[in-house]
């Protein structure tokens, strides 16, 4: 693969750009897609589709609930979708380094006892990501695009 996309909501900016820097030099990220609501979702993912070999939709909201949309236009085009989460993965990707919600949130809820009962400045407190991803994959949807997964990948099953 030598294009790849990342599409998703305008605000999610700072999640694309940070996807652009982790990806290898053989996938760098050439485009830029986003989608301001669901009514333009399928027009952006066939934009997509056409400049790229590859998509990876970060966790984004208006992605997760359109994916039915996305997963109608990507197949048809034979395009991978590499998703930041499960439930974008289940809808239409192919494989996903998912985050654990709930891990999320306790990180979260250790940041706000910080805040609230040992008055941490949140001016001088350190920004914390999920602490561990899982790698998961559809092997329907790799089979069908002729990808290998590597090992230690996860299989889980479409919605």
């Amino acid at each position: 693969m030598q294009r790849t996309s990342v599409s998703s909501t305008a605000h999610l900016s700072q999640t694309v750009s940070t996807s652009q820097q982790l990806l290898p030099n053989t996938l760098r990220t050439r485009d830029t897609l986003t989608f301001s609501d669901s009514n333009d979702v399928a027009a952006v993912t066939q934009s997509a589709c056409d400049a790229s070999d590859a998509i990876y939709i970060p966790t984004d909201n208006t992605a997760a609930s359109c994916t039915e949309a996305i997963n109608n236009v990507a197949s048809q085009a034979k395009k991978p979708i590499f998703a930041g989460e499960e439930g974008i993965a289940k809808g239409c990707g192919v494989a996903t380094l998912s985050i654990s919600y709930y891990d999320l949130g306790y990180t979260t809820g250790e940041m706000a006892y910080d805040i609230l009962v040992n008055g941490t400045d949140i001016k001088t407190m350190e920004v914390k990501s999920a602490p561990k991803f899982t790698k998961e994959y559809l092997p329907d949807r790799a089979k069908e695009l002729g990808i290998t997964v590597p090992d230690g990948y996860e299989e889980i099953s479409a919605e």
